[in-house]
């Protein structure tokens, strides 16, 4: 018989695949140590990406894998050995495109983007940025859809709401359901159309990021305007974006443009983190027939395509329409529902594979100090 040690639970750790990663934990950096005491086992890992309503799940599948793999080595009553893990959350800071200076208070910044719009991608940001929150995370979500904002009416924000001045050039962002947030509708009044061309555009939405008084999120979702056009490439070119999420519907048409917009953020060197694939199904509330009204599996050929994740689908669901429409998404109205649960896979690998992306590793000035 095999008698316990560490480097047989090592081996087992290095052929269990972390959920959201889709990579092997020894391999990705995450086991911090194994300690191994007689029959006790004590396993510390260390994720990138923030996990609260998944960790009972994840620490009893790596149990379950250590002990089989135990028994299949022939170590001496595998019963009776006895497993501990913990598992913590460490965010951190990864580079943005051209190595564009962070912004203080923000470690990562997530474009959501469309190469069209009507494909949901305010909805699925709102929701995104909601199920990082419900994850352990500090998010805050900034509206760049200068023409047409639309997060305060999500987030469920009195239209009489303004952000409040900080000193004479900045100001605070609004708390809404636990986000921090700012948007052109907290400046402007509901009726009020924005008449402005692309550079006042683009100027705006820098003063919206830059002078907000953000306090250390771990990642900032912004909802960018739909489109590939003048407006979104100066955006990805200035702001310091560590990577972008894609929300295409499975029709041809919305394929098409969706490719633009990966096309685009390539070509300004931000990494696109995945594809959200939203209104795939649609479930009959009268007779519970599902057909793919939209066509089928087109968020996964285009994932395929272009060696991106398909990060999950979402159905084409009422509830959502209402839940967002009344000021209160689906993360936040229905916590325990299917349709929040794919939510929150989809928010843990998107921050899962950012998670995997270069560091941004900032070389301290050195300074020579004659005594």
């Amino acid at each position: 018989m095999t008698l316990l040690n560490v480097a047989l639970v090592e081996q087992q750790l290095s052929s269990f695949q972390d959920p959201y990663l889709l990579k092997d934990i020894v391999s990705t950096q995450l086991v911090k140590s194994v300690q191994v005491d007689g029959m006790k086992v004590e396993v510390s890992l260390q994720l990138g990406y923030p996990l609260v309503g998944g960790k009972a799940d994840y620490i009893a599948g790596l149990c379950s894998h250590i002990k089989e793999g135990l028994t299949t080595s022939g170590v001496e009553n595998p019963e009776a050995v006895e497993i501990s893990v913990q598992i913590s959350s460490r965010i951190q800071t990864h580079r943005a495109q051209k190595s564009l200076a962070s912004i203080k208070g923000i470690k990562n910044i997530i474009a959501v983007a469309s190469g069209k719009g009507g494909v949901g991608k305010s909805t699925t940001a709102v929701n995104i940025a909601l199920a990082l929150k419900h994850e352990g995370a500090s998010v805050g979500i900034l509206d760049a859809d200068i023409y047409g904002p639309s997060v305060p009416a999500m987030l469920g924000v009195d239209v009489e709401t303004r952000p409040v001045p900080v000193g004479e050039k900045h100001f605070s962002p609004i708390e809404a359901l636990g986000l921090q947030s700012i948007s052109m509708g907290y400046f402007i009044d509901l009726n009020t159309p924005v008449v402005w061309r692309g550079p006042k555009v683009s100027g705006a939405l820098q003063q919206l990021l830059s002078q907000t008084v953000w306090s250390e999120l771990d990642y900032l979702i912004i909802d960018m305007p739909p489109g590939t056009g003048d407006i979104q490439l100066t955006l990805a070119q200035t702001i310091p974006v560590t990577g972008a999420v894609i929300v295409t519907t499975p029709q041809d048409i919305a394929l098409l443009d969706a490719k633009k917009g990966i096309e685009m953020f390539r070509k300004v060197d931000v990494p696109v983190l995945g594809v959200v694939e939203n209104m795939s199904l649609h479930t009959c509330s009268q007779c519970g027939h599902s057909e793919a009204i939209f066509g089928e599996k087109g968020g996964q050929r285009l994932a395929e395509e272009y060696d991106v994740s398909l990060l999950g689908s979402l159905p084409l669901a009422m509830q959502v329409r209402e839940q967002t429409d009344q000021g209160l998404p689906t993360v936040e109205a229905d916590p325990t529902g299917p349709i929040t649960e794919r939510y929150l896979q989809i928010a843990k690998r998107m921050a899962g594979v950012l998670s995997l992306q270069d560091k941004n590793n900032v070389i301290p000035s050195i300074k020579i100090l004659n005594d």
